[in-house]
């Protein structure tokens, strides 16, 4: 019986940023070795400062590694060059951050258009705006569709960036801190979205949180403390 190769993969990955002139580097990530299977759902949580966005923009491709190897979807990133990682980012990689980043002169549906703008794909493309608002539907906006960001509450904005993140069919989606900004029935709700999206589109979910009660929904937990990544307990 063949295994399936993991979606998501490390391998003794570490991540240092300079120092003031004459001082050594700051290590943020020490030999990280992590699988992610294709269709997972994995929390990353610890305390503030202890990498975990590092982590995820190492693992999005925003970001490179100081020493490892990052493999997403079988291709060893370190291969890329800047427009081969871009082109893969818009392809196979959907983010949701903390600040919902929306345009605000356009309307919901049409911030969720925006990645399909640079898409070469015609057939991507074209179903485009039939999955937009399928989408935008199933997240309890369909009669938003024509709402501008600052009419819209902060949990509804953060459902059009979960959609916009959505749109160009990844196979993995980034959430970092998606709930951060918002109450705790926003937040409840919008969680509950991410665990149900990430069963119903088969997208692999990497959500990093200080969030618990979201942490626990998810099929994993990891634990990210003074850069060392642990399964926890």
């Amino acid at each position: 019986m063949t295994s399936v190769a993991p979606l998501v993969k490390l391998e003794r990955v570490a991540k240092a940023y300079p120092a003031a002139e004459g001082l050594p580097p700051v290590p943020v990530l020490r030999d990280i070795n992590l699988e992610i299977a294709r269709g997972e759902a994995v929390a990353i949580v610890g305390p503030s400062g202890s990498g975990k966005t590092t982590l995820l923009n190492l693992i999005g491709t925003l970001d490179t590694p100081s020493a490892g190897t990052v493999w997403l979807d079988g291709q060893d990133l370190s291969r890329l060059d800047e427009r081969q990682l871009a082109r893969l980012r818009a392809r196979k990689v959907g983010f949701v951050f903390q600040a919902h980043h929306l345009l605000p002169h356009c309307t919901a549906l049409e911030n969720v258009l925006v990645p399909t703008l640079a898409d070469s794909d015609p057939a991507l493309r074209y179903g485009a705006p039939e999955r937009a608002q399928r989408l935008l539907k199933r997240v309890g906006l369909g009669d938003r569709l024509h709402h501008r960001p600052g009419q819209l509450s902060g949990g509804e904005r953060q459902r059009v960036a979960l959609v916009r993140a959505l749109i160009n069919q990844p196979c993995l989606l980034l959430a970092d801190e998606p709930t951060g900004a918002l109450d705790r029935a926003s937040a409840t709700e919008l969680g509950q979205l991410l665990v149900e999206l990430n069963r119903e589109e088969g997208v692999t979910l990497v959500v990093v949180t200080h969030a618990l009660d979201l942490a626990r929904r998810l099929g994993r937990v990891l634990e990210l403390r003074d850069g060392v990544l642990k399964e926890a307990t």
